[in-house]
């Protein structure tokens, strides 16, 4: 088992459609943790909630998070993004090409501007993640 290199975390947190599991802290200090789908954006790993959400509401108290990120083949490989996270409010015309730009990585091509605009409402908000580190690992299983 080997860490990657910074590029080679990057390049696997974009590669197909790996979804990241979100660990955030309840207001009770207890874990909370859920898939979410996001893109990378600069340095920056995005993703869209509603605002009325669990993650969201932990989010705006304790900006602290962890992704994980896993191939779930031989011989499974893992990224975790440690950093702080930032929430933007935005107009939905604002929103919308971010949205869009996710729902390409997940769904089919020809339905990607109609979730785009599903998940670019008044509601929804952008997650912004400063990555700060990465945890990573290559070849567990070899």
């Amino acid at each position: 088992m080997k860490a990657m290199s910074r590029a080679e975390c990057l390049q696997f947190l974009q590669a197909g459609t790996r979804t990241g599991k979100l660990a955030t802290v309840r207001p009770n200090g207890q874990p909370h943790c859920v898939p979410v789908w996001f893109v990378l954006d600069g340095d920056d790993l995005v993703f869209t909630t509603m605002s009325t959400t669990v993650k969201a509401k932990n989010l705006t108290a304790e900006p602290r998070v962890m992704i994980c990120v896993d191939e779930e083949t031989f011989p499974y490989d893992f990224v975790t993004v440690i950093g702080t996270a930032a929430i933007e409010q935005l107009t939905p015309d604002q929103l919308r090409p971010i949205a869009t730009r996710i729902a390409r990585r997940y769904v089919a091509a020809e339905r990607a501007e109609e979730f785009g605009r599903r998940n670019a409402v008044a509601e929804e908000v952008l997650v912004r993640v400063r990555i700060e580190r990465f945890l990573s690992a290559k070849g567990v299983a070899e």
